[in-house]
């Protein structure tokens, strides 16, 4: 039976999403679930989850808990990573620092300083894991779930070469959302998507041999529709495609829409409606941050809502269950990862971080080769790379000034900063975040 580890099992509402998945999967039955987090309380409330999960379904699986990550992937099959290095205190210090300099971050965990400084600490983790997973578990592939999906996973191609794959929701999401607005049902639709993760692009929107985007472009006239993803409808609007991750997110990877603080809290605000309302207030700057602490102050309710709700009779869109079911079993599925460019996206740079499409079987993930990516679309996605690049550098070799290019080439950073504000800016950050950055000693 498969041995599933996850890392970061502390994300309560996450892991008994996956958990769930597994324990609602006939050919996994009798799995072993192996929960890992080094904070104790959280590692406690997840492992009384996913077991009372597992008791209520009838489930023959095994479910541990451990705070030892080398306990934790001794032998295991698969290894999914969902935690987050230097928590909260870092995260508030990738949004505040920022701001202090003009730059209005969202989210703050993909690109810009925020997502640069993220996958400075997350990276050294990840390559210990690695060591570690070369150590017990040769064979063991990682699901990387840990943003910055790109970074990070470049990171684990040229840090360790080992077997990986990266994986997000926002290409299931978002093609089901477009399927809603048109009032087609998903199944049958078939779609093309690529690009670089978070910033893929549905290059063909299909039922059948009908082009379902004219009656995207309809809908999205509806003031109802626009207001729920204004970033997004506006960036196919002018680049042609539309693109897979949300509004408030997209808007961070780009110089368009967030170049001061009335820009994001005004432009913006007089095209949402009541409905849409809650868009705005997360997109604004810090909306995530804030989603955290609140979450944070009513620790204990949210455990104590995650624990009551009824057990799930259906898997979520999570690919990471099919990925281990088309393993175990041969029967293969299709699904959008996150792997090595090497040859695949042939208008990006080679060995760079491209999500395509992919089949997996028990040969593992086979990405498929888009070579019909629109120009304008590579050109968008290669300023997000050179940023991506620059900190994958910056990680493996200790250089500092790697870091301060990777800022300076950062889209949102160049449209608001000027280089000596972004370079003292870089400067402040690797102070304040010095503990969880090792790769930077002796520098």
């Amino acid at each position: 039976m498969a041995t599933i580890t996850i890392i970061g099992s502390g994300s309560l509402v996450f892991t008994r999403r996956l958990c769930s998945d597994f324990l609602l999967t006939p050919s996994l039955e009798g799995c072993e679930i192996r929960l890992m987090d080094i904070d104790p309380e959280r590692l406690r409330q997840s492992h009384t989850i996913v077991q009372s999960i597992a008791d209520r379904m009838g489930a023959r699986a095994t479910v541990t808990a451990t705070d030892s990550r080398i306990d934790a992937v001794r032998g295991t099959d698969y290894v999914i990573t969902t935690f987050q290095a230097g928590g909260l205190e870092a995260f508030r210090t990738d949004i505040e620092i920022p701001q202090q300099y003009g730059i209005e971050q969202c989210v703050g965990d993909t690109l810009g300083p925020g997502g640069v400084f993220r996958a400075l600490r997350t990276i050294p983790v990840l390559l210990d894991l690695c060591r570690d997973l070369d150590d017990v578990a040769p064979d063991a592939m990682i699901l990387n779930y840990v943003n910055p999906m790109a970074m990070n996973c470049w990171a684990i191609d040229r840090g360790a070469g080992r077997p990986h794959v990266g994986l997000c929701h926002s290409v299931q999401g978002t093609s089901e959302m477009l399927a809603k607005w048109i009032d087609v049902p998903i199944e049958d639709v078939n779609f093309q998507c690529a690009g670089i993760n978070h910033q893929s692009f549905f290059t063909e929107f299909r039922r059948g041999y009908e082009d379902l985007y004219p009656l995207i472009r309809k809908a999205v006239l509806r003031k109802e529709v626009y207001g729920s993803e204004p970033v997004r409808i506006e960036m196919m609007n002018h680049f042609g495609y539309f693109v897979t991750e949300s509004s408030g997110h997209a808007s961070e990877y780009l110089p368009y829409f967030r170049k001061n603080e009335a820009m994001v809290d005004h432009q913006l605000a007089p095209k949402f409606t009541d409905d849409t309302r809650s868009w705005y207030d997360f997109g604004r700057t810090g909306g995530y941050l804030r989603s955290c602490i609140q979450r944070l102050e009513h620790f204990q309710s949210e455990f104590d809502e995650i624990a009551e709700q009824p057990v799930p009779t259906e898997r979520s869109h999570e690919y990471g269950v099919h990925i281990i079911e088309a393993m175990e079993t041969n029967m293969p599925c299709k699904v959008n990862g996150n792997v090595p460019n090497r040859g695949l996206m042939p208008s990006l740079p080679e060995g760079c971080c491209v999500e395509v499409p992919c089949l997996v079987d028990s040969s593992g993930v086979q990405p498929c080769v888009v070579d019909d990516y629109p120009p304008q679309l590579a050109g968008l996605n290669r300023t997000n790379i050179n940023v991506q690049e620059m900190v994958v550098e910056a990680s493996l070799t200790g250089s500092v000034d790697a870091v301060h290019h990777a800022v300076l080439l950062d889209p949102l950073s160049a449209a608001v900063g000027t280089m000596p504000q972004l370079h003292h800016m870089v400067d402040e950050m690797l102070e304040r975040q010095a503990c969880w950055l090792p790769q930077f000693n002796g520098a």
